[in-house]
């Protein structure tokens, strides 16, 4: 499974890519929300993993983007605590997922089992 993650923090997207490594699949990786968009429709991932605060393009713009025109790739959010407004306005775009930082790797990998297995 081919699984884009766009992450801003250089240690949380290794750790992210690692783990998504360790289980299989195949990994792309970006920090900005603009290059996120362009990899979206330049390599088709099978879900997306964005933050929602980055450069360029927000996660906000990404789950939006993605369910207006590719409304079956799953979307997986992530955020710091205490953003629950922006939460909302997430899985009002259409995010299939949200998990709060900090999280633990074997929380995301279920996640994204439990996703997959749609």
């Amino acid at each position: 499974m081919k699984i884009l993650v766009a992450e801003d923090e250089p240690i949380m997207q290794k750790t992210i890519a690692l783990r998504l490594k360790k289980d299989g699949h195949e990994v792309i990786t970006t920090d900005n929300g603009r290059e996120a968009l362009t990899l979206i429709f330049e390599q088709s991932p099978d879900l997306i993993i964005t933050d929602i605060m980055m450069p360029y393009a927000s996660g906000l713009e990404i789950v939006g983007t993605v369910k207006q025109y590719e409304k079956k790739i799953p979307v997986i959010v992530l955020s710091a605590m205490g953003q629950e407004n922006v939460v909302l306005e997430a899985f009002n775009l259409g995010a299939d997922d949200f998990i709060s930082k900090p999280f633990s790797p074997n929380e995301l990998s279920m996640r994204v089992k439990r996703l997959t297995a749609r």
